[in-house]
């Protein structure tokens, strides 16, 4: 079997060699394993929590060293520069991992908060096309969803399905959908988040959790459909190997569009828009001094279990102390990430490039690579991606759900009275 870009003409060639180098340098730059924290300590912790016994948890770390990795990054990204669309890739791309890598050796201190935050934003930063931010947009929808609250029926409070069950579930339906075993579904005891994805592996959290239908959904549309899905396509790219990587730079897109597609499948809810919102209204809590104690305090107040308090106040502060004033800023890309891809596939529908929105589930790519690569999906050099989504393969469905919410978003609320719509009716 040829290398990759063995072909290729030569400048492209160069760059095949540089995404080969890039893969070897980040192999062990381990993101989220690096900053966890042990499941048996939860366990015990929760426990306490829910007896109102408060102590700050006691975390020991193992920061790696990743000053080889770092210098290697440092090399492509300048070998590669910005003069080409792939150029431009490789360097922001080896960038991010660089900052990666220097996040992660300062794990257990305040040192994390920063880089966390050039890889994944700040609660306050602005919505793309909007005066507002991500934490204007966090405070609306956790008011939305508390004011609906007492109105709507929930759905899904039968959380029964065992681990086990959705295991076996979820295995039979991308068996299905990818037409033989890909990807392989297991339970994790050891797990802290309730899923994770990867291009070949879902794990699922085991122990005593137990997932509800609109988890069912959320974890097909969300870790499979898209996370696990686009790294399939990425992974069998001719030239570039890294797109089957998510690298910290594509993260807000990739969280932004698998969530995205829980809103396109009708898999999210209210509730689930008020779960990511908390999520950046407590780190910004813990940015402005809030300890852990305090965070876990907010979601129990916000209607959370003594478990999922635990779980979501976790979150916020893996790998930075827990006496306030730093936080793991990963979060963030949810709600932003939502954000911005909604608004990029209005803009797509309005520009007449159903082509762009596709060409996002190549790989692992950031929304500003589909617009900057384009010539090379155009040439063949990047291939078009193999699996879409189910919501994704029915266009005309997706361009009048799109094409609606575009029209409908010139009607300004604010001038709209009760009594003038009734009377038009």
């Amino acid at each position: 079997m040829n290398a990759p870009g063995a072909s290729l003409a030569p400048e492209l060639q160069r760059y095949a060699a540089l995404d080969q180098r890039l893969l070897a340098a980040v192999k062990g730059i381990r993101i989220l394993s690096t900053v966890a924290w042990p499941a048996s300590l939860e366990d015990r912790m929760i426990e306490a929590y829910a007896r109102g016994q408060f102590t700050l948890p006691e975390i020991n770390y193992q920061p790696p060293n990743l000053s080889a990795e770092r210098t290697e990054l440092a090399a492509i990204e300048a070998e590669a520069s910005y003069d080409d669309p792939i150029g431009e890739y490789l360097s922001r791309t080896a960038e991010s991992w660089r900052i990666a890598a220097e996040m992660l050796e300062a794990v257990g201190t305040r040192g994390v908060t920063a880089p966390s935050i050039v890889l994944y934003g700040r609660p306050g930063d602005a919505i793309p096309g909007s005066d507002r931010s991500n934490l204007d947009a966090a405070r609306y929808f956790v008011e939305l969803s508390d004011e609906l609250g007492s109105d709507l029926l929930l759905d899904d409070v039968d959380v029964c399905i065992t681990p086990e069950e959705l295991r076996a579930e979820l295995s039979k339906t991308l068996d299905a959908f990818f037409g033989e075993p890909i990807i392989a579904v297991e339970v994790d005891p050891e797990l802290t988040a309730k899923a994770a994805a990867g291009s070949t592996r879902i794990r699922l959290r085991g122990g005593a959790t137990r997932f509800s239908d609109y988890d069912r959904h959320q974890l097909l549309a969300h870790e499979a459909l898209v996370h696990s899905l686009t790294a399939l396509n990425g992974r069998a790219q001719p030239l570039l190997g890294s797109l089957g990587r998510t690298s910290p730079r594509v993260t807000a897109t990739q969280e932004g569009l698998a969530v995205f597609a829980e809103l396109m499948s009708g898999a999210i809810d209210i509730a689930r828009l008020k779960r990511i919102s908390l999520r950046i209204l407590a780190i910004d809590m813990a940015l402005s001094g809030a300890d852990f104690v305090e965070v876990y305090r907010f979601f129990s107040g916000c209607g959370q279990s003594p478990a999922d308090s635990f779980h979501s106040a976790q979150r916020v502060f893996r790998g930075v102390p827990l006496t306030g004033g730093a936080a793991f800023a990963k979060d963030n890309v949810y709600l932003s990430g939502l954000l911005a891809v909604h608004t990029f596939f209005r803009w797509a529908l309005k520009q007449r490039r159903l082509d762009v929105l596709r060409h996002l589930f190549a790989g692992k790519l950031a929304l500003h690579d589909v617009i900057s690569l384009q010539p090379y999906f155009d040439s063949g050099v990047i291939a078009p991606p193999r699996w879409l989504p189910p919501w994704m393969q029915h266009v005309h469905g997706l361009a009048g759900k799109l094409a609606f919410s575009l029209f409908v978003n010139r009607i300004h609320m604010g001038k709209v009275q009760a009594e003038e719509l009734s009377l038009s009716l």
